[in-house]
């Protein structure tokens, strides 16, 4: 189906070859891993489900790359949900595809429209705003699905934070008609403009974690300060059995 390579950490299947290997005619989820989802996911069966079950699960986040060069001596590249976004939207651009924003609020939807019409004028920009409640009801699904496929996207954008995002696609996968779905999360925001990202600067040394939670303490700490010595320890633990 696709000529790509993984790596295994901690029993997951994690994406290591370049975004540009991608078939992208073929339909399939891409989810993101880091080292706060990795720890949720060994506490939640049903989001361990859904990572495991990604047709791609990207490297997002510093610590998975430094347990692949500690537990695996491989050297692999940190692929964010916002490089993904980024290059999807290229490609999509120079072949006049469509994408759906599915998530967010209708003001930071539009946010993006504006944005993209300006950046990406050759992509077809389709969207949706589902009630924002811990869990949806089997109408609030369907609807969301009805959504998509009246508009059928080449690529479905899902943005409603994980574990939630990736629940919802791994439930709904085989319903929807579109090719590539990504569950992105915080990119809605980033693109949007209502939350910043670091900049590259930031991004290439490895502390773009260290600059978020500085600017978002009260969201983040619990993901880097608290769930990060457990990410850890595990690496520890391993490769002491090792």
């Amino acid at each position: 189906m696709m000529n790509i390579q993984t790596l295994e950490i901690f029993g997951y299947p994690v994406f290591v070859s370049r975004l540009d290997q991608i078939d992208l005619k073929h339909k399939y989820a891409i989810n993101t891993i880091n080292q706060f989802s990795y720890v949720i996911a060994e506490r939640d069966p049903e989001f361990k489900e859904a990572l495991m079950s990604s047709d791609i699960l990207l490297p997002d986040g510093v610590g998975i790359v430094a347990a692949a060069q500690v537990l695996k001596g491989e050297k692999i590249n940190k692929i964010a949900g916002a490089d993904l976004h980024r290059f999807l939207l290229e490609k999509l651009n120079a072949e006049n595809g469509s994408c759906f924003y599915l998530g967010a609020s209708s003001e930071t939807l539009n946010k993006i429209k504006n944005r993209l019409s300006g950046d990406y004028p050759n992509v077809n920009f389709g969207s949706y705003s589902p009630p924002f409640k811990p869990a949806f009801s089997t109408e609030d699904n369907d609807e969301m699905v009805r959504r998509v496929n009246a508009f059928k996207p080449d690529v479905l954008f899902v943005g409603m934070t994980a574990p939630k995002q990736e629940k919802w696609v791994h439930a709904n996968k085989k319903r929807l008609d579109a090719k590539v779905i990504c569950s992105i999360g915080a990119v809605f925001d980033f693109y949007a403009g209502t939350v910043s990202r670091p900049n590259q600067f930031w991004v290439k040394i490895g502390l773009e974690w260290f600059i978020r939670l500085f600017n978002e303490p009260k969201r983040m700490w619990r993901r880097y300060l608290l769930y990060g010595p457990v990410f850890v320890g595990e690496i520890v633990k391993s490769k002491l059995k090792r």
